[in-house]
């Protein structure tokens, strides 16, 4: 069965503006083709969210192309249905298929079938696994990368990996979302089912917690 949201758990409810409207009429008239260049588009993106949150143990099992083109022909499958009843932006619905396929990689490799039994209440972001903590403090850390920083970089990673898994999920989910996968404010908002004030608060709340933790562990850029 597959995971669907049920977006009477939205405290807003989706209102497409004129772009959205825009292609949504596009969709209508190309369906795949439209589809797949408004993939194509945004490929860097959702290739990053599939980076990110890949278990960094199956990194050199599973590649993220994979995962992403696999999860593309989820969505052509699935594209009428979006048409017909469009209950998100879709971006985020793009996201939201694309961590289903993730989240089906991870329940194969590590031998675990267990499903959410809230699958018919999730928002988009939990339908597909957490960000690696570790893979996060790595891409924190890409700027250290001549020979003698080596050491102080692996350092940095395991201090900035403690920082990240002591912070509440709902904390570390909106930094993540906003801060290493590039969503904006009202793509964050639809990803958690938040009025896009609260989403803002929550990331300017979460970022200020992290800044802190930061300075604390002298990790602090600047």
């Amino acid at each position: 069965m597959e995971t669907s949201i049920n977006s009477e758990t939205s405290k807003e409810p989706y209102q497409p503006n004129e772009s959205d409207l825009q292609l949504l009429n596009e969709l209508k008239t190309s369906g795949e083709e439209k589809l797949a260049a408004f993939f194509l588009e945004h490929r860097d993106r959702l290739f990053r969210m599939v980076s990110l949150r890949m278990d960094h143990r199956l990194r050199s099992r599973v590649d993220a192309s994979d995962v992403l083109q696999e999860g593309f022909i989820d969505a052509a499958k699935r594209i009428q249905e979006y048409i017909n009843a469009p209950s998100m932006p879709l971006f985020v619905w793009l996201r939201f298929l694309i961590g289903q396929r993730l989240a089906a990689v991870h329940r194969w490799h590590f031998k675990t079938q267990k499903r959410d039994p809230r699958r018919e209440s999730l928002t988009p972001s939990q339908c597909h696994p957490p960000a690696d903590s570790r893979t996060i403090a790595w891409d924190y850390s890409a700027s250290l990368t001549s020979p003698s920083e080596t050491i102080a970089k692996a350092e940095q990673v395991e201090r900035m990996t403690k920082i990240l898994d002591s912070m509440e999920p709902d904390d570390r989910e909106i930094l993540v979302l906003r801060h290493f996968e590039d969503l904006s404010n009202n793509e964050a908002a639809a990803e958690l089912n938040l009025q896009k004030g609260t989403a803002s608060k929550r990331y300017i709340r979460a970022l200020s917690k992290l800044n802190k933790a930061m300075q604390q562990e002298n990790l602090a850029e600047g």
